[in-house]
C-alpha cells in the first residue's frame, strides 16, 4: 500500500498506557445484574452530554459532542452538484464519511477508511435521510463528515447526533433532529450508553446458557415525529430481549431530545441581540 509522504506516519505498532495502570483500577469486566458500573452509573443511566455548534469555520455548518470519554466532531458543507451523475435526480442526496482519527483507539487506526468505518458511514447515511427534506435540493448533495477524535464507547450514537446538529446549524431544510442512543446486553443486564469496555464485553462474550442474549444495539430516531429512522444490530439476540431494549431507547431518545433543542436555542441566540437586530454590521 502506498505511504503518503506528506504525512508524519506514526508507528505500525504501538503500545496502549493502560498497562502501566495499577492491577487494582483496571476494569476486569462487567458484572451482569450489578446495581452499579464501574463509572457509577446505573445500567440505564447515560453520560453527561457536551453538545455546541460553529465549531469549525470553514464549513456551512459544524458540530462537537462529548458523551464521557467520547468526543465528535462533524463537519457539512453547501450542497453541490451530484458527481458523475448521467440524468435528473428529483431528490437530493446525502454523502456522509465516518472516520475514527489514527489516535482514538488504543490501537492506532489507519489513514484509510476500514471496513467498519465505511459500514458506519452507509448507517449515519441513512440515520439522516429520514430527517432531511431531500425534495429541496434536487440534482445536488450535502456532504456530511464526521470524525471520532476519542473513542469511549457509543462513537456511532454520538456521530449521529452531531450530524444531525451540523446539519441544522448549516441551514440545511429538516423534518426534525435526529437522537441516537446505544444499549449493550449481557445475560438480561441493558446497560445503556455503554463505555467502549462494555461494547467489547456485550459483543464478544456470550454466557454460557445463554447464546442469544448478548449483543449492541444502535438505534437513531426522530422523537418530535414518534419515528425509527434507523437501528443497527451487532451480536445474537432473541425478539423479546429486542423488545425490551427498544422500550429503554425510545425513553432515552425522550430526555437526549431537549438537550440537542436547547443547544441550537442559544445558536440563534448568539447569533442576534437581545433587542432582535442581527450582531453583524452591514
Amino acid at each position: 500500500m502506498p505511504i503518503d509522504q506528506k504525512r508524519i506516519n506514526g508507528p505500525d505498532a504501538s503500545t496502549p498506557y493502560d498497562i502501566y495502570i495499577h492491577s487494582e483500577v483496571k476494569e476486569d469486566g462487567i458484572q451482569p445484574g450489578a446495581p452499579k458500573r464501574h463509572d457509577g452509573r446505573s445500567n440505564k443511566e447515560l453520560r453527561n452530554i457536551f453538545v455546541k455548534t460553529g465549531i469549525v469555520s470553514q464549513a456551512k455548518g459544524s458540530a462537537y459532542i462529548e458523551m464521557g470519554d467520547t468526543k465528535v466532531i462533524c463537519s457539512v458543507f453547501d450542497p453541490r452538484e451530484v458527481p458523475n451523475k448521467t440524468g435528473y435526480c428529483v431528490q437530493g442526496e446525502l454523502f456522509c464519511e465516518f472516520k475514527f482519527a489514527p489516535f482514538s483507539h488504543r490501537k492506532r487506526k489507519l489513514h484509510q477508511q476500514d471496513a467498519e468505518e465505511k459500514e458506519y458511514s452507509s448507517i449515519l447515511q441513512r440515520a439522516l435521510e429520514p430527517a432531511v427534506c431531500l425534495q429541496e435540493f434536487p440534482n445536488f448533495q450535502v456532504d456530511v463528515y464526521a470524525t471520532v477524535l476519542d473513542n469511549g464507547g457509543s462513537a456511532l450514537a454520538a456521530a449521529i447526533m452531531a450530524a444531525s446538529l451540523a446539519l441544522a446549524n448549516a441551514g440545511v431544510p429538516m423534518f426534525g433532529l435526529v437522537t441516537a442512543s446505544t444499549v449493550g446486553i449481557c445475560d438480561r443486564t441493558y446497560l445503556v450508553d455503554p463505555t467502549d469496555a462494555e461494547e467489547n464485553f456485550c459483543s464478544t462474550k456470550a454466557v454460557p446458557g445463554t447464546p442469544d442474549d448478548h449483543g449492541i444495539i444502535v438505534q437513531a430516531a426522530l422523537p418530535q415525529h414518534g419515528q425509527i429512522s434507523e437501528m443497527f444490530v451487532i451480536g445474537s439476540i432473541d425478539m423479546d430481549t429486542i423488545e425490551r431494549s427498544m422500550d429503554l431507547l425510545n425513553d432515552t431518545h425522550k430526555d437526549i431530545c431537549p438537550i440537542l433543542e436547547q443547544c441550537l436555542v442559544k445558536t440563534v441566540f448568539k447569533a442576534f441581540r437581545p433587542s432582535g437586530k442581527r450582531t453583524d454590521k452591514k
